[in-house]
């Protein structure tokens, strides 16, 4: 494997989670201080992410930031937009860091999203990688801010027409928690009534035979999502929302 890397194309990756009823997106911390008076000090977070090695494609560098993060592979994995503005690095933290990574100014940066199950948690979460609810982001370094942004404007596009919802609860999920989701990503408020008349006019979201283990209150029943029975009425059919 050629593990020298290509200096002016990278890959950055959103990678977001419900959690206590907010969407939340996974930031590094970028730290920098070469205690010289007439360079800025470098403290702010940015997207995971890495330059592209000769001996990789796009996607295997994607999936080398998801693994490193999930222990897994993902091809799931979405790809949503290219960053190449002649512009995009200009203020000077963004040189400075680029320039101490012997990195190109011009850099094209792939963007990726990966959606984390809300009951998952990451393999290698150190004091470097931290959580944060969209709505209340820190400091971000280069574009990623709208990065971001861009990434939720695509799930909230797709997650009408696409399963991607089922993507962000568990394996076996209740319905409360698939209309949590529906609520929080879309900002939106379901009539309860009306969402489980819709669910349960969806063949490809299966009851089980299985309720909730380890809640105080009455437990609900489970459910799975059928991607085969999906892929069958994929092209008559709708997400529950619709």
């Amino acid at each position: 494997m050629d593990f020298r890397k290509i200096d002016n194309l990278s890959v950055d990756c959103v990678v977001l989670k419900l959690e206590d009823n907010a969407l939340n997106v996974l930031l590094r911390k970028r730290t920098l201080n070469l205690y010289n008076e007439n360079l800025p000090v470098i403290d702010d977070w940015v997207l995971p992410g890495h330059y592209v090695l000769k001996s990789n494609n796009l996607g295997e560098t994607a999936n080398r930031v998801f693994k490193e993060l999930t222990g897994e592979n993902h091809f799931n994995r979405n790809q949503f937009r290219t960053y190449g503005n002649a512009a995009r690095i200009k203020s000077e933290k963004d040189v400075l860091w680029v320039r101490s990574r012997g990195a190109k100014i011009r850099t094209i940066t792939v963007a990726y999203y990966l959606i984390v199950a809300s009951n998952k948690e990451l393999l290698n979460m150190d004091d470097s990688l931290k959580w944060f609810k969209l709505k209340s982001l820190p400091q971000l370094g280069f574009d990623h801010l709208q990065i971001i942004n861009d990434a939720y404007d695509d799930v909230k596009t797709k997650i009408i027409t696409d399963p991607l919802i089922f993507d962000f609860v568990p394996i076996k999920f209740t319905l409360n928690e698939l209309q949590v989701a529906y609520e929080t990503i879309l900002d939106v408020e379901l009539d309860n009534r009306n969402f489980r008349k819709k669910v349960s006019s969806k063949s490809y979201i299966v009851p089980l035979d299985e309720k909730q283990k380890g809640v105080s209150k009455k437990p609900s029943r489970l459910y799975m999502f059928s991607k085969d029975v999906y892929n069958q009425v994929v092209e008559t059919d709708f997400i529950i929302h619709k």
